[in-house]
């Protein structure tokens, strides 16, 4: 089978190799996949950030759909003809975390989705939601995840709450539409008037442009009447951290997700004993966070927003399009 495998860091070493197929061992599925899409941690792959160790050559990507073609012995959870998508956390399951949820994860240290033929545990798949086309469903499991991880599952998003989106990526414009249809107050940062004005279209009550307004903290506070707001997903990194303590609601929750400025940060320790923030690493989440995820998403209906779509055999150009920063997710579709 084909397969885009990372051969050396950097992604002029994206290569499209002839594999062996895979065969399903026991508690595991043989996926056919159709689409998968990218994220920001595909670039950190790629450039060596994210896992410096990483074991040449690799197959990439983490987010897929695909049709369940053949099953390994004692494999329950799925049947044939299934069609699935994975988890981006392969060996977490519920429950809280240890120390190696970002370990396990595939293009990383197990082979990814951006091939014909995938192998997964099955406690590492979950069925799709049948009203999603293929190239929706393949957009949910990571970015998805982590927005409904940050706000529900651990944020305990309710109605009526503020929530700051910062940016317009595919975990922000998830964050976006979560918050939104369980009726939150959302306003959004970006530097592009029109990435603005479509995040408006998609139920942003407010936005700000940090292009025109770098301190873009103080214009949150106006908007809330110096109040701040109850939750933020914190995608910057870097110095933004600090902005955004700044704009926190007193026991109000940064969810730090991305690290585009920086992965280090220097913060007033004053401002979070003031406000007691409450500060939190998410990466992604569980099996079961998936699963919950992927029901209320069906309960309303929820499509993702997708901002282009690649064959397989043009792989290389979605990498260039998730350099140049895209209003929503990237798709490549494996088989048409």
């Amino acid at each position: 089978m084909k397969a885009w495998q990372l051969t050396s860091f950097g992604r002029e070493n994206l290569k499209l190799n002839d594999i062996s197929q895979p065969t399903p061992g026991p508690g595991e599925a043989l996926v056919r996949i159709a689409s998968v899409s990218l994220n920001y941690r595909d670039k950190l792959l790629s450039d060596g950030t994210y896992n410096p160790h990483l074991q040449f050559p690799i197959t990439q990507v983490a987010d897929a759909v695909g049709e369940v073609v053949a099953l390994g012995p004692n494999t329950t959870r799925f049947q044939v003809g299934d069609r699935v998508v994975t988890s981006y956390c392969t060996r977490w399951i519920d429950g809280a975390p240890t120390s190696k949820e970002s370990l396990y994860t595939l293009g990383n240290v197990i082979p990814g989705a951006l091939a014909e033929y995938l192998v997964l545990t099955e406690n590492a798949l979950a069925l799709a939601p049948s009203y999603l086309t293929n190239d929706e469903a393949a957009a949910l499991p990571c970015a998805g995840l982590t927005a409904w991880y940050a706000l529900v599952e651990k944020g305990g998003l309710t109605a009526g709450q503020t929530v700051l989106i910062q940016g317009t990526g595919g975990v922000s414009l998830f964050g976006l539409q979560i918050a939104s249809a369980l009726g939150a107050n959302v306003i959004v940062t970006s530097s592009s008037d029109d990435k603005l004005a479509r995040a408006k279209a998609l139920g942003a009550h407010h936005t700000i442009n940090y292009k025109t307004h770098p301190e873009w903290e103080d214009e949150a506070l106006a908007l809330t009447n110096k109040e701040g707001v109850d939750h933020i997903l914190e995608v910057v990194g870097g110095p933004n951290l600090a902005r955004s303590i700044k704009a926190i609601k007193p026991e109000g929750q940064i969810s730090i997700i991305g690290i585009i400025e920086g992965f280090d940060a220097t913060i007033p320790l004053f401002s979070v004993i003031k406000q007691q923030a409450l500060i939190r690493g998410i990466s992604v989440g569980p099996l079961r966070a998936l699963e919950r995820m992927l029901k209320k998403f069906d309960e309303l209906e929820l499509r993702p927003v997708i901002d282009s779509v690649y064959s397989f055999a043009d792989a290389p150009k979605a990498y260039e399009r998730l350099e140049q920063g895209a209003f929503g997710k990237i798709v490549i579709r494996v088989h048409e």
